[in-house]
């Protein structure tokens, strides 16, 4: 599984970004900050929500500069409001400004999905299922997103394709049938040195019979079931496999498909469809 502390994977993120924004120089901040100046910027709250993207906002300015000092006043996962002070970073203006945008944009947005998660793992609360994200993420921004779902209280699905066989209707359609989709499926797996676990998407009831007789997998997708199918189907999945609900879930039906019974909820729109948070860096 994907570990958000692994300095490689973060640094490389940062890299990128920086090279995207940074190019061959600041040139604003180079013309007119002198390069011998010391200067202090506070990051400020100016919205209300969970608080999100400070661990990698240090990581930030320190690739930009590891002189920089960064003091830090709140924590992520923590509720803030408007005129609250996150952190205060000391050091060469001209590096302060560098690695100005990258913390905002990832912490502005990273906070936006906190939030929304947050709301949404309180409307599940008291049932068994736990919200998962998904890999509808921005392109190069996945680290951000879904250690900001994390952040939030949501549990990580996959990362990527490489961790996991989770079989789609599309993967279905291609191989010819489920059987055939399983089949290859396992013959697959036994290539591997570590072996993967398997998650099969169904579209009804015929297609969860045909799994369960089949069997050898590790979770059910049960897509665009109602709330009633949805229990039906638990009920008959008796605790065999695990189970995850998807398909267009929102705020409004999420705490019935909670209360059916089922392990996981995925929701795409905890990473497509936020609103990111409102922060500023000043001067001091």
């Amino acid at each position: 599984m994907f570990n958000y502390e692994d300095p490689s994977y973060v640094q490389a993120f940062i890299q990128s970004a920086l090279r995207e924004d940074v190019g061959d120089g600041d040139h604003t901040s180079l013309s007119t900050v002198p390069a011998d100046a010391k200067g202090t910027a506070e990051l400020k709250v100016k919205d209300r929500g969970i608080l999100a993207g400070v661990e990698l906002s240090r990581a930030i300015f320190k690739e930009v500069d590891p002189s920089l000092q960064v003091q830090v006043f709140i924590q992520d996962g923590t509720w803030i409001e408007p005129g609250q002070v996150v952190l205060e970073v000391s050091g060469s203006p001209q590096s302060i400004l560098k690695a100005e945008r990258l913390v905002l944009n990832c912490m502005q947005r990273m906070s936006g999905i906190a939030t929304y998660t947050r709301s949404l793992v309180n409307i599940l609360e008291g049932t068994r299922a736990k919200l998962l994200d998904t890999r509808k993420t921005t392109p190069n921004f996945r680290l951000a997103e879904k250690w900001a779902c994390k952040i939030g209280g949501a549990v990580n699905h996959r990362y990527g394709l490489f961790d996991m066989i989770l079989i789609k209707d599309n993967h279905v359609d291609f191989a010819g049938g489920i059987k055939q989709a399983l089949d290859k499926a396992f013959s697959y797996n036994k290539t591997l040195e570590k072996p993967l676990a398997i998650e099969i998407e169904v579209r009804n009831e015929t297609e969860l019979d045909e799994v369960m007789a089949i069997g050898g997998i590790q979770r059910i997708m049960l897509d665009n079931f109602t709330p009633d199918r949805l229990r039906d189907a638990i009920r008959k999945i008796n605790g065999r496999f695990t189970t995850e609900a998807s398909g267009g879930i929102n705020e409004k039906t999420l705490r019935a498909y909670g209360e059916t019974g089922v392990d996981y909820i995925s929701v795409g729109a905890l990473t497509h469809q936020v609103k990111s948070l409102d922060l500023s860096l000043k001067a001091k």
